[in-house]
């Protein structure tokens, strides 16, 4: 049976312990952890704290920069009380890919990076007692996993991973672990589709369940009233005079389920359910039949000791700003996002295009310099195993973020890939399969899209006809034309989107910006200062406000993050309006000024 992906919740009828702090850990120097059993315990070990990536705890270079297999170990009680119930252990998340075992007995194991997975314990934990968990996470890259890159060893025998994309390849258990408890007769997935007829709301429904039990389904409205209910397990919720979910004004209803055995409680589920409409009308992007406008930011799970690891606080914070600001949006680059982040969007009236890991599908080391001609091309698509075993990764990624985010309200759109060499002509049968795959998995027919590279402008890209919105990445007046050339910059990005307005589809700015190291004052400016930060902003503004298609500008980035160092980073990219620390640079009071000014909804500012 597929993992529902449920998000583990305490109910009358299920627990839940979180396990994760500090756990033991050990580097896999010379790839001998598998072949010696560490799976039956490690020595010489050190602590490190889950979730986190275990790159930045280190001092030494040689370990932030490891690549190959890292090991975990924590011992913890299984509560007696459990026995008779069916018992996992869920992983939020492990990058790349992950075996686990408990007591020496392998439970589960996982590719890819972003996604929860569990692995029933029953069979091997021992009730009432300790009991120990190991994990290998693996970190390595290759042109077949997602995301992309190359794994090679050096001439002096050191394994170096190159990542295909610009930013830093944090690995380790990034995501909370939890042991769960459920009913071995018990409520395994729940799929929601809504829709709008004048006033009313309509939730339609499909509860899969193990077991034969009896169900019932309460939709309950804010002020705990019963709004609608069914005893099916599949069917439609009338809702009269419905509340909608709205960008910036959510509102969520608790769809909530139970099933019975001669009326004895077996299980219950609650999720939160956002009633609301998407859709792609012409050069139109419609929320709840309303012409919206996506102001906001590519983000990254990135913070200074963390990583990529998950911390509520940063993600209040970021919270807390993105409001400040006044955007309405943010991309999921360029991964899928913790639950608890979607969940937090949901609840704030956050709108997100959820991403994939698809990043780096290009044969390069350096994508974004390609962009602006610097980079050495190589056909992509036409290498080996790529239209098969990639292919093949690919899909698997969109199904589990697929299955995982589906009855998220605050999820409007997905983006398949970001920045592929669509330029190539491969290109086309390999994303003519993507789209058609993914258009069948998704019963809310939500809109699909990538974000288009520089490399791919308009009348070169192979893949743009299959997306239901153009998402365009460009950096007119950085990666090329910049400093003194801004103005010419600004014509020839003008130019292009013209160009893209003539396929009738609406388009989103989901990339563009400039790297500015905070404190840097210039007059006049030069390229890397505030005040250029802030001219360059302003001449793309000016050219989103020539075109009528365009229905969203994320600039990029929200804050300045890590990426692998080079002569061409300082410590990162710095192309955030806000630091890493999370403090604005200049530019975040004149995007705060533009964004409060153009309402959510709106044909044009």
């Amino acid at each position: 049976m597929i993992n529902p992906f449920l998000y583990p919740r305490e109910s009358r009828t299920r627990q839940v312990k979180d396990i994760s702090g500090i756990w033991q850990f050990r580097i896999d120097k010379n790839t001998e952890g598998r072949r010696l059993d560490w799976k039956n315990g490690l020595i010489d070990t050190v602590p490190m704290a889950v979730p986190s990536s275990f790159n930045d705890i280190f001092t030494e270079k040689e370990l932030r920069d490891f690549a190959g297999d890292v090991w975990y170990e924590t011992e913890f009680y299984i509560p007696a009380e459990w026995e008779g119930q069916n018992v996992e252990v869920r992983f939020g998340s492990a990058t790349h890919s992950a075996v686990a075992w408990l007591n020496g007995t392998e439970i589960c194991s996982h590719t890819g990076g972003y996604m929860p997975f569990s692995g029933r314990l029953n069979e091997v934990c021992r009730f009432g007692e300790k009991n120990k968990l190991v994990v290998v996470v693996n970190n390595e890259l290759s042109l077949q996993t997602i995301p992309c890159g190359k794994t090679e060893v050096k001439a002096n025998g050191q394994k170096l991973i190159t990542p295909f994309f610009d930013f830093f390849n944090y690995a380790g258990l990034h995501r909370n672990v939890k042991l769960t408890a459920t009913p071995e007769n018990r409520i395994h997935d729940i799929t929601i589709k809504t829709d709008i007829d004048g006033s009313t709301g309509l939730v339609d429904f499909e509860v899969e369940i193990i077991g034969n039990q009896a169900v019932s389904i309460r939709l309950i409205d804010e002020s705990g009233s019963v709004t609608a209910s069914s005893d099916d397990k599949k069917g439609t919720l009338t809702v009269e005079n419905a509340r909608l979910w709205q960008p910036g004004n959510a509102y969520l209803y608790s769809f909530e389920v139970s099933i019975t055995d001669d009326q004895k409680l077996v299980d219950e589920y609650a999720l939160s359910v956002g009633i609301r409409t998407v859709e792609v009308k012409g050069n139109r992007f419609l929320i709840n039949g309303e012409p919206f406008y996506f102001k906001g930011f590519g983000k990254h799970e990135d913070s200074e000791y963390r990583g990529r690891g998950y911390d509520p606080v940063v993600n209040l914070r970021d919270l807390e700003l993105l409001k400040w600001i006044g955007a309405n949006s943010v991309r999921t680059s360029h991964y899928p996002y913790s639950e608890e982040f979607l969940d937090m969007a949901d609840r704030a009236g956050l709108v997100v295009i959820d991403e994939t890991p698809a990043v780096g599908l290009m044969d390069m080391n350096m994508n974004f310099l390609a962009g602006a001609g610097g980079g050495i091309k190589v056909d992509f698509f036409d290498k080996e195993n790529v239209m098969t075993e990639t292919l093949t990764n690919h899909k698997d990624a969109i199904r589990e973020l697929f299955h995982r985010d589906k009855n998220h309200a605050c999820v409007v759109m997905w983006c398949l890939a970001n920045e592929p060499a669509s330029q190539e002509k491969s290109a086309n049968p390999y994303f003519k399969e993507i789209f058609e795959y993914s258009g069948n998995l998704d019963v809310q027919k939500r809109p699909l899209t990538f974000t288009n590279l520089m490399l791919a402008t308009f009348g070169k890209c192979n893949a743009h006809q299959y997306a239901d919105v153009i998402l365009l990445n460009r950096y007119y007046g950085w990666y090329m034309m910049g400093g003194s050339e801004l103005p010419v910059a600004k014509e020839a990005f003008k130019k292009e989107l013209a160009g893209w307005s003539t396929t009738g589809k609406p388009i989103v700015m989901a990339e563009y910006g400039a790297d500015t190291m905070a404190g840097i004052h210039k007059l006049p400016s030069v390229m890397w200062s505030e005040e250029y930060q802030r001219e360059y902003l302003e001449a793309q503004h000016e050219v989103f406000d020539s075109c009528d298609s365009l229905v969203g500008e994320q600039m990029w980035n929200f804050a300045d993050f890590q990426t692998v160092e080079g002569f061409f980073r300082v410590d990162g990219n710095k192309k955030g309006a806000f630091t890493r620390t999370r403090q604005p640079k200049a530019a975040a009071f004149q995007l705060k000024e533009r964004w409060e000014g153009i309402p959510n909804f709106c044909y044009k500012k």
